[in-house]
């Protein structure tokens, strides 16, 4: 077991015994469904909430009459959930290059992109990219600039909430693939939560333009970020508390400052 697993993380465990009964209806039910939905949506795609749901429930698209749909926002609806079962047997492990690797893998393989011959599935990008007006890491400093990341985030003794949004910038500034960062990062976020005794949260795509910002104006103030994921993680704890209320003491980002650390996710 895992240093990470060892915290007793109750939400984890919630997630994989639901995942693997194919619970309908829980926690994990419902988070496949709004995270899919909402990282999806702030990257454009035009599926509807219940249609995320639909797939989900039915594995099938479900449309009204004389209604269209992008292929390939189901496919990375689909490939989403697929996604987001990967990263949950992985949780409790270290994250790696080769990891990250396999979620955007995930996440991009089947789509139209994929046909392009420049365009890697599961691999760092060719082509220079921009965020928003921004810059990003150029392609061949892109494997270096990962493995300085990783290895600084990999070295902290104790991963603070602060640590994990530090963490989603400097990924998404560094914008290793060609696209899809966006959601791998988001899910990249999600599993650092799980294995570090926090609250995960999901992004909603009506906050796109308060995170959008906190990415931009992070390196001069990280408040617009942070503020943002601790909105979501707010949000998150609500639907968490619903289904089990009183077992889970999984620590938000806002309960950790001035408290031992040590004593996260303890019953």
């Amino acid at each position: 077991m895992s240093a990470g697993e060892s915290r007793n993380n109750r939400i984890l465990a919630v997630l994989r015994e639901e995942k693997a009964m194919r619970l309908k209806g829980g926690l994990y039910h419902q988070t496949q469904i709004k995270l899919a939905f909402n990282s999806n949506r702030i990257e454009g795609s035009g599926l509807s909430e219940d249609q995320t749901r639909y797939i989900f429930e039915t594995n099938t698209f479900g449309a009204e009459p004389g209604e269209a749909a992008n292929v390939d926002d189901i496919i990375e609806t689909v490939n989403h959930f697929a996604c987001f079962d990967d990263m949950l047997d992985h949780a409790g492990e270290e994250l790696t290059e080769g990891m990250i690797k396999e979620f955007h893998r995930l996440i991009k393989r089947g789509t139209s992109q994929e046909r392009r011959s420049w365009f890697r599935v599961g691999d760092y990008k060719t082509r220079p990219n921009v965020v928003g007006d921004a810059k990003t890491t150029p392609p061949g400093k892109v494997a270096q600039e990962m493995r300085k990341l990783l290895a600084a985030y990999n070295g902290k003794g104790i991963v603070t909430f602060g640590d994990v949004v530090d963490f989603h910038y400097r990924f998404e500034s560094i914008h290793p693939f060609q696209d899809g960062n966006g959601r791998v990062g988001r899910i990249v976020l999600f599993k650092e939560c799980l294995k570090n005794g926090l609250m995960p949260f999901v992004i909603d795509h009506r906050h796109k333009q308060f995170y959008y910002r906190g990415l931009k104006e992070y390196p001069a103030e990280k408040g617009f970020l942070t503020d943002t994921c601790l909105s979501a993680q707010d949000s998150y704890g609500e639907l968490v508390a619903y289904f089990f209320p009183k077992d889970t003491q999984t620590q938000t980002g806002q309960e950790q400052t001035g408290m031992d650390m040590t004593q996260r996710m303890r019953d």
